[in-house]
C-alpha cells in the first residue's frame, strides 16, 4: 500500500556554514510520482539521500507514512523505502536472480535466513519485469537496459510503500529511457525520482518540484511548474512549449538566451 511522504524544512551540508540542501519543504501524496528537476550541483540526490536515511539532515523532519525516518530502525525504514540510484551496482559475480533476490534481505530473520515465500517473490519480479529468460545471466553481462530492470525488480521484491529513484534514465537509449518511464508508470506506489529530461519529467510526473542552489524555486502540476519563467529561473535557458500530440503535456524545447 502506498504512504505519502512529508519533507519539511530540510536542511544537509558537511557543516552548519556550507549547506548544500537548505530549508527544503514538500509532500508527496500516497499513489503520486513527484518528479525533481534542476541544473547541475542543485542539490537532488543530497536531498534524496537525506530522505532513504543516508545522509542525516542538519536540520529538518522526513516523514514516510507518518513516520519520522531518522527516528525508527534502519530495518523497518527499508520496509517502507526502497531506493534505485545513480550509482550502477558493483559488477560481482552475482547472476540477475541472485541481485534481484537482495531485496529481500530487510524481511529476513538473519542475513542468510529465507522463507519459502521469498522464491515466490522474487519469481514474480523477474516475470513482471521481463527478466525471466536472464535469470541466471550474470549481471555484468546485461545492457544498460536491463540492467536498470534488475536494479527495479530488486526495489520492488522490497516491497517498499515509497519508490525513490536518482535519475534511472541516465546513459540509456531513447527506447530504454521509454521503457523505464512505462515501467514506473505502472507501478502501484508513491514514486520521488530525479530526472535531466524535462520532457521526460513533464510525461511521468503528477507534480514537479523544481530546484536551484539547494533550493525549491517552484512546486506543482506540471503545467503550472515548468513554465518558461520558472525554467529560466532554474536552467538560464529560454523556452519554447507546445503539446505532445498523444499525451497532452507540455513539450520543450530550449535556447540559450540571446
Amino acid at each position: 500500500m502506498a504512504i505519502d511522504l512529508t519533507v519539511r524544512g530540510l536542511s544537509w551540508g558537511p557543516h552548519q556554514n556550507r549547506l548544500i540542501v537548505s530549508g527544503v519543504s514538500f509532500d508527496v501524496p500516497a499513489g503520486t510520482t513527484t518528479v525533481i528537476v534542476g541544473p547541475n550541483g542543485a542539490g537532488k540526490s543530497t536531498l534524496l539521500r537525506s530522505i532513504y536515511r543516508q545522509n542525516r539532515p542538519v536540520s529538518g523532519q522526513v516523514l514516510a507514512g507518518g513516520r519520522d525516518v531518522w527516528a525508527i530502525p534502519a530495518r523497518d525504514v527499508s520496509r517502507l523505502i526502497a531506493a534505485v540510484l545513480q550509482e550502477t551496482a558493483p559488477d560481482f559475480a552475482f547472476t540477475v536472480r541472485e541481485m534481484v533476490a537482495m531485496g529481500r534481505i530487510p524481511h529476513r530473520a538473519g542475513l542468510l535466513a529465507r522463507h519459502e515465500s521469498d522464491t515466490a517473490i522474487v519469481a514474480q519480479a523477474l516475470d513482471d519485469f521481463e527478466l525471466a529468460d536472464m535469470a541466471e545471466r550474470p549481471f555484468v553481462l546485461l545492457s544498460g537496459g536491463e540492467k536498470q530492470r534488475t536494479l527495479l525488480a530488486r526495489a520492488m521484491v522490497q516491497q517498499p510503500r515509497l519508490l525513490v529513484l536518482d535519475e534511472p534514465t541516465n546513459h540509456l537509449d531513447i527506447r530504454h529511457q521509454l521503457e523505464i518511464l512505462r515501467l514506473l508508470q505502472r507501478l502501484p506506489l508513491t514514486v520521488l525520482v530525479t530526472l535531466h529530461d524535462l520532457n521526460l519529467a513533464a510525461e511521468l510526473a503528477d507534480q514537479v518540484l523544481v530546484m536551484r542552489g539547494g533550493r525549491v524555486v517552484a512546486l506543482g502540476p506540471p503545467d503550472a511548474t515548468l513554465t518558461p519563467d520558472t525554467i529560466r529561473a532554474a536552467f538560464d535557458v529560454d523556452t519554447d512549449i507546445d503539446r505532445h500530440p498523444r499525451s497532452g503535456r507540455p513539450r520543450f524545447s530550449f535556447t540559450l538566451p540571446c
